[in-house]
């Protein structure tokens, strides 16, 4: 659970910054935008994982495992915050054959596949500035 303490955390305005930055052009935000937002995920790496040339996506992320769960557990924060509405989005594998679900994590963790595939939309009818 988050305190409420947490927006001194110095991920934070990183992620709101980011976070704004994006909502300016579409009305979601992934995670996965934010990682490259953030410049700890390439959208090379992305590709690759896509078309299942990197096993799971966290392989790829350039911080530690407990810092990319921190940043999407104050992404969801702050989505909160903003009043964006969490939808799960299925990601499955990009090229020839059959397709099959993408993983995110080493574990396959339901917990955490889940929050990296959640994206936070902004329904309301106007963009957030």
């Amino acid at each position: 659970m988050i305190s409420t303490l947490d927006n001194k955390d110095p991920l934070y305005s990183k992620i709101v910054d980011a976070v704004d930055c994006i909502l300016k052009s579409k009305q979601f935000i992934a995670p996965i935008d934010l990682f490259i937002s953030l410049s700890l995920l390439s959208k090379t790496d992305v590709d690759d994982w896509r078309f299942k040339r990197i096993p799971y996506l966290e392989k790829a992320i350039k911080c530690n495992l407990n810092k990319a769960l921190r940043i999407l557990e104050l992404l969801k924060y702050y989505s909160i915050e903003l009043q964006l509405k969490p939808s799960i989005t299925v990601y499955m594998n990009h090229g020839k054959g059959a397709k099959s679900l993408l993983r995110f994590s080493k574990t396959g963790d339901k917990n955490i596949e889940n929050a990296y595939s959640t994206h936070f939309v902004n329904t309301a009818s106007k963009r957030l500035s």
